[in-house]
């Protein structure tokens, strides 16, 4: 399993409301279209971005699972995918979203990374208590 790392607000707008578009300036790569990723918080805060809600000030921690169902290239020319995606970029496409209940603190890196096995057992812990 992989991890992603993503600014604040938007890690918890991934994980507690509506976004289920994540924008990069990269292509997803194709060997991770389909997969389960874990959401992580990064360490800063998108310094344009507004930060407001309880679920959106947390840092450096595993916020949400989801899978990336795919991607394309917004050129800025028609009306795109969602109210969060952004013309010039890569616009990830989420799906079953789970936000966690509780955040697993966590350092991350930038690009895909790999979680230790520790964090990945953490993760799926809180997942079976989601599910029970």
């Amino acid at each position: 399993m992989k991890a992603l790392t993503v600014r604040q607000p938007w890690a918890g707008a991934i994980a507690h409301q509506t976004k289920r578009v994540e924008n990069r300036t990269w292509k997803l790569p194709a060997a991770h279209e389909g997969a389960r990723i874990l959401i992580h918080a990064g360490a800063q805060r998108d310094r344009d971005a507004i930060v407001y809600g309880e679920h959106l000030d947390v840092y450096s921690a595993i916020v949400a699972i989801a899978t990336v169902t795919g991607c394309h290239f917004d050129d800025g020319n028609q009306v795109c995918c969602s109210y969060w995606a952004q013309p010039g970029l890569y616009h990830w496409s989420l799906a079953d979203v789970v936000a966690l209940p509780e955040p697993v603190l966590a350092k991350g890196a930038l690009g895909f990374w790999t979680p230790d096995d520790d964090l990945v057992a953490t993760v799926a812990h809180q997942l079976e208590a989601v599910r029970a």
